[in-house]
């Protein structure tokens, strides 16, 4: 999960740009995230357009999974 939490960050434009989209985060914080926060996945999945199944298949299933 730490690569797609990666993934993530990148694709929103790095920590400081998370940060501002989600307004009540620091850059720091978001900068120690290894896993985006289960109450944090639906937002990320807007900012950076990854499924909720890729960024917390722990909490939503696989994408496969859900489809069934």
């Amino acid at each position: 999960m730490e690569q797609i939490c990666t993934r993530a960050k990148e694709v929103a434009g790095g920590p400081a740009a998370i940060a501002k989209a989600l307004g009540d985060v620091t850059p720091q914080a978001v900068s120690q995230w290894k896993r985006i926060p289960a109450d944090r996945v639906l937002e990320m999945e807007r900012i950076t357009g990854i499924s909720r199944h890729e960024l917390r298949p722990d909490v939503f299933g696989r994408a496969s999974e859900a489809a069934e």
